[in-house]
């Protein structure tokens, strides 16, 4: 990732572009490395660093359907450039008080972008909702708690919220934490949920997902 958006004319998405090894059907992803968090200033103080992934995303706009592109959960120079490229934005929050003090921030983040955006002349992002992840699975938080918060996102801070909901259950982690071992090495293997136990709660929740955002992007 650090290659496509720092060259101009060099590492171009179909370069890149690995087919993933954790699911099937098999999809193209660009990898990326932690250390990429060590290049903020480099690509910050690099000019067109922002409109880089723009360029590269339009010359493989036949090749495929969605991409998704997932950034750290901070609003920095990768969220601007992701930003700056992608049509649509998902937010994935616990619903908690701190997570959505940080909708403000993404609020004032998105009109930045927006402004951006219309200055080069494409088109605003839409905000498809907030998506409520990581949550409970006991009784009393799902039927009382839970509508409260979820209410509290459309009422207070003006976000819409999917329907799709997904819960912290041990098929999700389990499905990450895979390993093999290699000698004396555990060596991760994680799988996709809709691979590692398809016929879960885990996997119906994301499948569910999967048809609510297909079905926002085409209204």
């Amino acid at each position: 990732m650090y290659h496509v958006i720092i060259e101009k004319n060099k590492f171009s998405i179909s370069e890149v572009a690995r087919q993933s090894s954790f699911s099937s059907p098999e999809f193209d992803v660009i990898p990326s490395h932690i250390r990429l968090m060590e290049c903020e200033q480099e690509f910050v103080q690099t000019e067109h660093a922002r409109t880089r992934l723009v360029k590269k995303l339009q010359d493989v706009k036949d090749r495929y359907d969605i991409v998704l592109i997932d950034t750290p959960p901070s609003l920095n120079i990768y969220a601007r450039i992701a930003l700056i490229a992608a049509d649509y934005l998902l937010i994935p929050s616990d619903l908690k008080p701190f997570a959505n003090e940080g909708l403000r921030n993404v609020q004032k983040f998105v009109a930045e972008i927006n402004d951006f955006k219309e200055e080069m002349g494409r088109d605003t992002i839409k905000v498809l909702g907030v998506l409520p992840t990581k949550l409970a699975t006991y009784a009393r938080f799902v039927d009382y708690t839970l509508p409260k918060m979820e209410a509290i996102v459309q009422n207070q801070y003006g976000f819409p919220l999917l329907k799709s909901r997904i819960f912290e259950r041990r098929d999700v982690s389990s499905a990450i934490e895979r390993t093999i071992e290699m000698g004396q090495l555990d060596i991760p293997d994680p799988r996709s949920i809709l691979d590692h136990k398809p016929d879960s709660q885990s996997a119906e929740e994301f499948s569910q997902l999967a048809q609510e955002v297909l079905a926002l992007i085409d209204a």
